[in-house]
């Protein structure tokens, strides 16, 4: 979205616009254009959006700044809304429908607004049983958390996965993820997200904050890192593993170091970034409207609010998720 939001000849919509990398503070709401579909592509009024760490990541110019570019843009990727127009070819979904769906990841795909365009195919029909600001917390963090233990690690009942910062967004989903296909569940948080955890399907817990975890914990098939390599958290998690292991390295992916220090241990690594999936999504909501995954809000900002909710995902330990709503 490299546009100076300058023409405004034709119809407008509200949106989060950010004229500079910064903190909070670059975050405007402002009247853009609307998208229009083009062929095989939907235009969905957007009734929540997600806020992610990569959005606040881009904000401050690392994250998908390198994707987007320089500013001005609007951020966002998690959406769930309405088919607002359908694009010619679009024979999966119809005006009307709720979906819910992260577009264009990592491409920008202009969430934190009333409408986005973008490929029927990367959203799904919203799941029954949540509302839009309880499904527009879901595609990022539990696409995330499906295509790293089903796409990635082929998690099987049985095996033993370790996830680091369980209680946040994607930690939360691949938690009840992983005990839904049977695995054994090691979660680390600190101590008084330990119940809650327990209660959405860990098996054990540890402490991070007073326990290190590769003294109790051991014979990991998956690890899960969420947090990289802060406190070094990733070369520690090579020794927790079975051999054969893998590793699965989200935020700051594998280094040389790391990398060498796997083969040494005989165990595997692997770097992660989510794509759009619009299949994984239907699936995912089936599971939710099954019962078996639970969705947890932090708080739902107004859209005016996004400064705040940004300055939250940056200095608090968030239990599960932040969200925008755009009806208000």
């Amino acid at each position: 979205m490299s546009t100076s939001y300058t023409d405004l000849a034709g119809p407008t919509m509200r949106a989060v616009v950010q004229q500079r990398f910064g903190g909070p503070e670059v975050l405007e709401v402002a009247q853009v254009p609307r998208p229009a579909p083009l062929p095989t592509e939907v235009l969905v009024r957007v009734h929540a959006a997600g806020v992610n760490p990569v959005d606040w990541k881009t904000r401050a110019g690392s994250g998908m700044a390198g994707v987007l570019g320089a500013p001005p843009f609007v951020l966002g990727w998690d959406v769930s809304g309405v088919v607002e127009e359908v694009g010619f070819g679009v024979t999966t979904l119809a005006v009307g429908d709720e979906v819910y769906g992260m577009p264009w990841f990592p491409r920008a795909a202009g969430a934190y607004a009333e409408f986005v365009t973008a490929p029927a195919r990367q959203f799904a029909r919203k799941p029954r049983t949540l509302s839009h600001p309880e499904a527009a917390a879901v595609p990022l963090a539990a696409l995330t958390a499906w295509q790293i233990l089903f796409d990635t690690a082929d998690l099987r009942s049985g095996q033993r996965v370790l996830v680091h910062a369980a209680a946040g967004g994607v930690g939360h989903f691949a938690v009840q993820l992983a005990k839904h296909r049977g695995a054994t569940v090691i979660a680390t948080a600190s101590a008084h997200r330990h119940d809650w955890l327990r209660d959405i399907g860990a098996d054990e817990c540890v402490d991070y904050t007073t326990t290190r975890f590769e003294q109790a914990v051991s014979g990991v098939d998956v690890v899960v890192d969420l947090i990289g390599d802060a406190h070094d958290t990733s070369l520690r998690s090579l020794s927790v593993l079975r051999p054969g292991g893998l590793l699965v390295a989200v935020p700051g992916g594998v280094s040389a170091a790391l990398s060498d220090a796997a083969r040494g241990r005989e165990v595997r690594v692997s770097p992660f970034l989510v794509e759009p999936d619009g299949t994984a999504l239907t699936a995912i909501a089936g599971i939710i409207d099954g019962g078996a995954l639970g969705v947890e809000l932090q708080e739902v900002y107004p859209l005016g609010d996004v400064a705040a909710a940004h300055h939250a995902g940056e200095t608090d330990r968030t239990r599960g998720k932040l969200v925008l709503d755009l009806t208000k």
